[in-house]
């Protein structure tokens, strides 16, 4: 998968997965990641799907409806990407946070719902539950920030609400901070993620 790797300053053993949302590309959230934590690894990946040539991580059938075969598809391709970058880059996998943005942030869900001990946290910007009905490897005590708009049109309140239901009955520790900016990652959400990131990292 496309990617940059940047390694982190310090002692910091911590890596953050950086996921793009749609039409973005694994520059976007270069930024955002100096805010969350500048001395951390950095490893963002571009989605490998193309969508009227916007990459994405996974296809969807239409607005706010997945692709559910190539979403467990494009979600082990991950999960094995980043397995294979934590031995050429020589990080722990253990260390891995993710960091996601709409479809990045639904990929990075994604992994908690299918793969055990794939994160050791995570921070979803207005993010959608991944998919219903299935069985969530336990997540005891993992941290998961989700940032969400209250009058989000793409991904709405109700969705923010399951997910976090859903996680917090597979045993994370869910924390969520609600703007009024519609589908807009504000500075606001990313300066609230940092403070979270600070108290459980």
């Amino acid at each position: 998968m496309k990617h940059i790797f940047q390694k982190g300053s310090g002692n910091s053993e911590k890596v953050l997965l950086l996921l793009h949302g749609t039409g973005g590309t694994e520059q976007d959230l270069l930024p955002i990641a100096e805010m969350i934590d500048p001395d951390a690894s950095v490893l963002s990946v571009r989605g490998n799907v193309s969508e009227n040539g916007m990459p994405r991580f996974f296809k969807r059938l239409r607005e706010g409806v997945f692709d559910e075969e190539d979403l467990i598809e494009r979600t082990k391709e991950l999960n094995t990407f980043i397995s294979e970058a934590a031995k050429e880059y020589k990080f722990d996998r253990s260390n891995v946070i993710a960091v996601g943005y709409s479809n990045g942030a639904n990929i990075a869900g994604s992994l908690l719902f299918h793969y055990e001990n794939s994160l050791r946290g995570a921070v979803l910007f207005h993010p959608m539950v991944p998919r219903r009905g299935i069985d969530i490897p336990g997540l005891n005590g993992l941290p998961v920030f989700i940032g969400a708009g209250e009058n989000d049109p793409i991904c709405s309140a109700q969705e923010t609400v399951d997910l976090k239901k859903l996680l917090s009955e597979a045993g994370a520790e869910v924390t969520e901070q609600w703007e009024q900016m519609g589908h807009r990652l504000t500075e606001n959400e990313v300066k609230a993620a940092a403070g979270w990131y600070k108290d459980n990292f």
